[in-house]
């Protein structure tokens, strides 16, 4: 049972206009308290008095009037009272159930956490609001929460915006390199298809080719029998004969003929390039590194012999107007005096270029070329290297796929594939070697001096005959050299080789 004290304290803490405890108490300029809502309904209702009343807002307690309608405010302190009261009458009817939580207790006076301090932006309690924020701004929960929730509604529509458009970019790049990795295998796939329909293809020649020689090595063998047997057959006769005059002069078994038959071993053998074709886009740090000049310890290095040495010749058809060809076509000049004697007999080079009229397949082949200086291109193309000149280049040598080209420059020496050139620093050579190795992918460029220097290979898988192609810059001149070739007496070239 509450004591006398505290009904009669609970007693001015009751509003006499709903007479229930202050809900939001405000305070009147006479002093009197109501709920804020409470007096509100009752100036509202003076407000619609009939036209003929008198106009003006009176305190329901003393009667007082007041001519305009005063600012309601909260009263703060009685407010806290107020909460105390019910606290403790909850507590004492026993409807509270529990205690309050921890969390909603002020940390230095225990007590409920009741308003939120806008100047310290925290939650007190009735004792802060008379000691330490009597003077602050103080605000309601609802009041607080509502002014946040609007504040992050508006940062968080442009962080969602952005955040999504990070997304796209991504999406985008990832799209991009799966497109590359498709493209690519596809392209891998397709060379895998025709190496093995080119590797079949040659195995079952090579396979027709071997047995023609062992139908031709049975044919002779059969014959040379036949021939062997007749001489058996004098020489058992001469040997029975007693006279040793008639034995002598027998024209005898020395007219013989001896076997010049040479046994053939047939060999297949199938390359692989694809390990090359992938550590084409490599870099130098994990690329393989390139063998010794001497070619010590690789088993592929071939010499250059006159069986692999090719004797090119220019073909005037493809020339361009300004180089002029001497009378075997073995030399090409750059040169204003060509265009003298040109005619027009269909397609040429709009560049500075010419193709020779020799083109290689399967099988090593390798050829020399003299040049009088630099500024000039040594290259191989398929058929199809196109007529004319491509945008921002005096040549068209290694600018697609079917093309392979060594620039020769006055400080280093480029190398074009795919329109993309790699430099490369080495000592300038007027003497320079071409080995193609058609099976197994590989195009070497080598300098020619006291000793034979690899400048660069590049490493494909050739599906067409390819067929050497240059460019000459203004003033230059190159020859196609013939016979033995110069690095046959020299050293190895190693068509294995990766230029570093």
């Amino acid at each position: 049972m509450a004591s006398a004290i505290s009904q009669k304290l609970e007693e001015k803490l009751v509003c006499s206009i709903c007479l229930e405890l202050f809900r939001v108490p405000v305070t009147l300029p006479c002093g009197h308290n109501f709920c804020k809502r409470c007096i509100s309904d009752h100036w509202h209702k003076q407000e619609q008095e009939p036209p003929g009343a008198k106009k003006g807002y009176t305190c329901p307690e003393c009667r007082r009037g007041f001519e305009q309608r005063p600012e309601l405010e909260k009263n703060v302190t009685l407010y806290s009272v107020v909460e105390l009261a019910r606290d403790g009458e909850a507590r004492v009817s026993g409807t509270e159930g529990s205690e309050v939580a921890h969390g909603e207790l002020c940390p230095q006076h225990g007590r409920p956490l009741e308003l939120y301090c806008e100047d310290e932006r925290r939650c007190i309690c009735c004792v802060c609001t008379v000691r330490q924020c009597q003077q602050h701004r103080r605000v309601l929960f609802e009041e607080e929460r509502f002014k946040n929730v609007l504040h992050r509604r508006t940062l968080v529509t442009p962080f969602t915006v952005c955040r999504l458009s990070q997304l796209f970019p991504a999406q985008d790049s990832s799209e991009g390199l799966k497109s590359v990795i498709l493209s690519k295998f596809a392209l891998l796939r397709k060379a895998l298809e025709d190496f093995q329909w080119q590797t079949v293809a040659r195995i079952e020649q090579e396979q027709a080719a071997a047995l023609g020689h062992v139908e031709e090595d049975w044919s002779f063998l059969k014959d040379r029998l036949d021939v062997l047997g007749q001489h058996r057959e004098r020489a058992q006769g001469l040997l029975a004969c007693p006279d040793h005059r008639t034995f002598l002069q027998v024209p005898c078994l020395r007219c013989v003929p001896p076997c010049t038959l040479s046994v053939r071993t047939e060999t297949w053998s199938t390359p692989s390039p694809w390990g090359m074709l992938l550590l084409e886009d490599l870099p130098s740090s994990v690329a393989p590194k390139a063998p010794d000049p001497a070619g010590q310890g690789n088993p592929s290095a071939h010499r250059v012999t006159l069986k692999d040495h090719r004797n090119l010749t220019f073909d005037p058809k493809t020339a361009n107007k300004y180089l002029e060809l001497s009378k075997g076509n073995r030399k090409a000049k750059h040169g204003p005096s060509a265009i003298c004697g040109w005619q027009e007999q269909g397609p040429r080079f709009e560049p500075w270029q010419v193709m020779c009229t020799q083109g290689y397949g399967h099988g090593h082949h390798y050829w020399e070329v003299k040049i009088s200086s630099h500024s000039v291109i040594l290259g191989v193309t398929y058929h199809g290297l196109p007529w004319e000149r491509q945008q921002g280049h005096k040549f068209n040598i290694g600018l697609d796929g079917g093309s392979w080209g060594l620039q020769v420059r006055e400080d280093c020496y480029l190398a074009w594939h795919k329109g993309q050139a790699k430099k490369i620093q080495e000592q300038l050579y007027k003497n320079l070697g071409v080995s193609l190795d058609y099976g197994k992918g590989l195009l070497s460029f080598y300098g020619l001096g006291e000793k034979i220097q690899l400048i660069h290979s590049f490493h494909n898988v050739f599906t067409q005959p390819l067929i050497p192609v240059f460019w000459l810059c203004e003033g230059r001149a190159m020859t196609l050299r013939a016979g033995k070739p110069q690095a046959s007496a020299i050293a190895k070239l190693q068509p294995g080789a990766v230029a570093v």
